[in-house]
């Protein structure tokens, strides 16, 4: 077991640039897809000579029935609900990349049952005449030539591109190809088209009644009703470009780590978006929070802040723009993580939303854990959680993004705390990194965040508040400190410095090697935010209005103290977080298996993931030394 997790978590060792190297394949993948190539190659030559020019005819029938056999499996994984997902515990989107190099894999077999075909025919110069003359020939030509570009319109490049137009071309030259084989085919292989045009069907027509039963209120009486349209929705804009959307009373259940498809036609009309629900069941609300990019999530934005921006017309100051919105799923499975005696849950920016509800679930198993409550469905689990110890790690690039969770990692700190008190044994440690670091957090291009030379860092140090500080910082002199980064600087550069905040850089990027070092010597770095803090519950509404105005929540003073959004026990540091040291210290510390969950950009999760292969083979896991597996489960932003 050991060993097949560090195969599937460690990645092909490539002498790529660095931008390129979080798309190589792992291990894990490198071999499957190997093995599936060996496996075609055999089929397509075995018992054959390609050298011998008398059996090039028959090699270019057994490719082309080679083929013609993967249509099915290329089919089965491109679906949202397919029975390949359902056997092997997984959802569509972590097979997506099995069904791309399964189509590469078709397309070089294809290539062979042409380029056999040719090779034999230029003996005669026969080539041309065939093209010109021969209708199989012809139909056989133009399948692969719509093969070869669903190929190259496929890669990353073209997806992240544009991702409204890949999908739309895909579906239309598939559709485009299916029609081509089947008329280039004979009669007696026919089936072998007809079948992976079942599997696509099937999977839009359950696809279309789920759809149907999740967004139609008359399947839903117990509800009340608004209307036609199941789910209405609220779009408010929050700083960073985010838009926060929420359903409230959702026709449908879902777990802490799913997603679903989203649509508002009324805003980008026939297009639909994976968002990951940042929301758990209890909470009685669907809530998303989107990244504004382009097309279809950019529309959304704009609509929530023209809306917001808007004369007051009503005694509320802060409505929020209403429309019906479609939803479908919800889709992906992360493997219950309760079932883990320790759990590291590490995200980048964004990616809080996917860790935040596993978070947040396990505590509320902890909740449940003396009330013996089991959850609903055709194979009930019994509540509760072996859990034993949790580190939350979340890295974002300015302090606006506290407030889009902040309550709730307020109310995790006290629940945990209410819990300890009545004798459970747990423990949760969490950790909010602030970096102005591109790469690390992913913001995207259209950060309009200024440019801020980093300073040099000396020691960091730890200010209590002094007694003479003004009356505002006496609300914070009981337990609260004023924390800030000793610089080695000069005045200039301090007043630099003194942009930082909700809309200025962080100038903190330093990686912080070990936090619990600097926890042990009560040293922690801040930076200078200088703008004042809010209360847990006024935090999330406080991004709003510092993003429709352009401007911080208050004015910038570098000398202000920094008063806490968070529970005491949140702690908040200025740099970039060291995935060694953290996942070390939590399977040096773990009494049975742990689990590690990121979601963040590919470079993260393409550090994170070495990191725990690397530890999982030093510790000899599950190799006779003792030392407990350690689990991975990645999730990164990508097309």
């Amino acid at each position: 077991m050991a060993l097949s997790r560090e195969l599937a978590y460690a990645r092909v060792p490539l002498a790529l640039p660095a931008r390129f190297r979080g798309t190589t394949p792992t291990l894990g993948r490198a071999v499957l897809v190997s093995a599936e190539f060996v496996l075609v190659m055999v089929l397509c030559f075995y018992k054959m000579d390609p050298n011998d020019q008398w059996q090039w005819e028959d090699v270019a029938y057994r490719t082309g029935f080679i083929a013609l056999a993967q249509l099915p499996l290329v089919f089965l994984l491109a679906g949202k609900n397919n029975i390949i997902g359902f056997l092997v515990g997984s959802s569509y989107e972590r097979l997506n990349w099995l069904h791309r190099w399964t189509a590469r894999i078709l397309f070089l077999t294809v290539t062979l049952h042409m380029g056999f075909w040719f090779v034999d025919w230029a003996r005669y110069d026969y080539i041309k005449h065939k093209l010109t003359t021969d209708l199989i020939t012809e139909r056989g030509f133009a399948a692969w030539c719509i093969l070869l570009w669903i190929v190259l319109s496929s890669l990353a490049p073209i997806r992240r591109w544009n991702y409204e137009f890949f999908v739309i071309q895909h579906i239309v030259t598939i559709a485009g190809f299916a029609a081509a084989v089947y008329v280039h085919v004979p009669a007696e292989v026919k089936v072998w088209v007809w079948m992976p045009i079942g599997f696509a069907i099937l999977d839009r027509v359950v696809r279309a009644l789920l759809v149907l039963y999740a967004n139609i209120s008359v399947f839903h009486p117990k509800r009340d009703r608004e209307g036609f349209w199941a789910c209405k929705a609220t779009f408010e804009p929050l700083g960073s470009d985010m838009t926060r959307i929420v359903v409230n009373n959702p026709p449908i259940n879902w777990s802490a780590g799913q997603h679903l498809l989203l649509s508002c036609h009324s805003i980008a009309p026939f297009q639909s978006h994976p968002f990951t629900v940042a929301s758990i069941l209890q909470d009685g609300k669907m809530e998303f929070l989107v990244r504004s990019k382009t097309g279809g999530t950019k529309r959304i934005f704009n609509r929530a802040q023209k809306h917001q921006g808007l004369p007051l017309t009503n005694a509320n100051p802060r409505a929020s723009y209403r429309a019906p919105v479609v939803i479908e799923g919800p889709y992906g499975k992360t493997p219950p993580l309760r079932q883990f005696d320790s759990v590291l849950l590490l995200a980048g920016s964004s990616g809080g939303t996917f860790t935040v509800p596993l978070l947040r679930d396990i505590v509320s198993f902890w909740k449940t854990q003396d009330t013996s409550q089991t959850s609903r469905g055709i194979f009930p689990s019994p509540g509760g959680a072996v859990t034993r110890y949790i580190r939350f790690v979340w890295v974002v690039k300015s302090r606006d993004q506290f407030g889009w969770f902040a309550a709730q990692l307020t109310t995790v700190a006290q629940d945990t705390e209410q819990l300890r008190s009545d004798g459970h044994d747990i423990q949760v440690e969490m950790s909010i990194y602030v970096t102005c670091d591109e790469d690390l957090v992913a913001e995207g291009e259209g950060s309009s965040q200024p440019a801020c030379p980093v300073p040099v860092h000396g020691k960091p140090e730890e200010r209590p508040v002094s007694e003479d500080t003004t009356v505002e910082d006496e609300k914070v002199k009981n337990g609260n400190v004023s924390l800030h980064s000793a610089l080695s600087r000069s005045p200039s550069e301090q007043d630099v410095n003194a942009t930082c905040g909700p809309t200025g850089p962080c100038c903190c990027s330093t990686t912080i090697e070990d936090e619990s070092q600097l926890s042990n010597a009560g040293e922690k770095f801040q930076c200078h935010f200088g703008s004042e803090n809010l209360d847990p519950q006024e935090a999330e509404g406080s991004t709003a209005s510092s993003n429709s105005t352009g401007k911080s929540l208050s004015s910038l003073n570098p000398n202000q103290p920094i008063r806490r959004s968070f529970h005491p026990a949140i702690t908040v540091l200025s740099g970039r977080p060291q995935p060694k040291h953290l996942i070390r210290k939590m399977a040096e510390q773990a009494l049975g298996e742990s689990a590690v969950v990121v979601c963040g950009p590919l470079g993260l999760v393409d550090d994170v993931r070495q990191r725990v292969a690397a530890l999982s083979d030093e510790r000899a896991v599950h190799k006779g030394s003792g030392a407990q597996g350690i689990y991975l489960h990645t999730e990164a932003f990508d097309y």
